[in-house]
């Protein structure tokens, strides 16, 4: 057992639920603000300070360039701050830029063109993006991909399809005369079948046979008073191996699934017909990471950091003031009309979108709290 799953040890403690979810938050914000501060550095932008986390500073150091990297004692994000920015929220210190010596203004993020600012600000989110397409290529070359033919990879020993005498590399044909098609449709077919003995038609090797399994009754959710009761065979699809270039390109496709199943949500909520009791934050996020943690380890949370990292760098290009889809809208603006905001009107919009932030922290919290995640 490695020493993430361990911390399945801990139980209910605050630990158990802490620990996974800084992990899983510390790598998808490390790489967002690493995107910030490569291309800032590409753009010659003097980086002042990269702080993962805020507040108080735990440890850090300088190093050759003269940036303060730094660990902070509130772990929930953390920011890039370049030359010229005002704060975090990189909010432009005009006072300070107006009296700039041309030397000062060449490493200022403020007096670089525009397509710099925004290359800067959007590496942030398109950071999370290759992190994402870079873990599920990992795991699609070492793993695999799961198999959309209804091919048995693995069979769990003592399950039903063990019993029945299924093994790996069966391809399961038909499950009580029904035909099966694809892995996707096992789940359909056997669920109401529990404890009900029936056929089942698999190809070994090209030769037909019919075998007699009995599907083992699961009650989901197991704390609820009328649990949903399935049956399940016990079994998982095949993995298809894949070189670097198939995986790469098939991490890319599942990125852009999950933008695609993202905005799906967000139209669903918009029309009324979506659940906002799938909206998540970060007490939801512990719990999940929580159970990941003790069902897959550190592995299952490198996977579930890459599907969080799609979403927090898709929230970021929303064009919300404060956010970094907020900045490129001020670009925009700016392009467009030869000069930018007025710095009232900036530090207004900053504000409306601060408040926004905030109500949907708190709504969030509360949602996680009436509807908490149930395993």
């Amino acid at each position: 057992m490695n020493f993430v799953a361990s911390l399945g040890t801990l139980g209910g403690s605050t630990l158990g639920y802490v620990v996974p979810f800084l992990f899983v938050l510390s790598i998808i914000v490390f790489f967002h603000e690493l995107g910030h501060f490569i291309v800032g550095r590409w753009c010659g932008v003097r980086v002042l300070t990269f702080s993962l986390g805020f507040g108080p500073e735990l440890f850090g150091f300088n190093d050759r360039h003269g940036t303060r990297w730094r660990v902070a004692a509130v772990p929930l994000g953390g920011y890039v701050k370049f030359f010229g920015d005002a704060n975090a929220a990189s909010m432009p210190d005009v006072q300070k830029n107006e009296l700039m010596t041309p030397e000062e203004r060449a490493v200022s993020f403020f007096h670089k063109p525009i397509w710099k600012r925004a290359a800067i600000v959007a590496a942030g989110p398109i950071a999370n993006f290759i992190l994402a397409i870079l873990i599920f290529a990992a795991f699609f070359s070492v793993y695999g991909k799961l198999s959309v033919t209804s091919q048995v990879g693995v069979v769990i020993a003592g399950s039903a399809a063990d019993k029945a005498g299924i093994r790996a590399g069966d391809i399961i044909v038909a499950i009580d005369g029904k035909p099966i098609a694809a892995f996707a449709d096992i789940p359909h077919v056997v669920e109401p079948l529990a404890d009900k003995t029936v056929p089942i038609e698999i190809d070994r090797n090209g030769a037909r046979a019919t075998l007699s399994v009995t599907p083992t009754l699961r009650e989901q959710p197991p704390e609820a008073t009328n649990p949903v009761r399935q049956g399940q065979l016990g079994i998982q699809p095949a993995r298809e191996q894949q070189n670097p270039f198939q995986a790469l390109w098939l991490g890319t496709q599942e990125v852009g699934n999950i933008i695609s199943q993202t905005f799906s949500f967000l139209g669903s909520l918009v029309a009324g017909h979506g659940d906002t009791r799938d909206m998540g934050g970060v007490v939801k996020i512990a719990q999940i990471s929580k159970h990941v943690a003790e069902s897959s380890g550190l592995i299952g949370l490198i996977s579930l950091a890459a599907f969080l990292s799609v979403s927090i760098g898709l929230l970021n290009l929303f064009p919300i003031p404060l956010l970094d889809g907020g900045h490129l809208v001020f670009y925009a603006i700016e392009a467009i009309q030869g000069r930018p905001l007025r710095e009232t009107t900036q530090e207004l919009l900053y504000r409306v979108g601060l408040a926004f932030v905030v109500m949907l922290m708190v709504f969030s919290l509360v949602n996680d709290v009436i509807h908490p995640f149930a395993g």
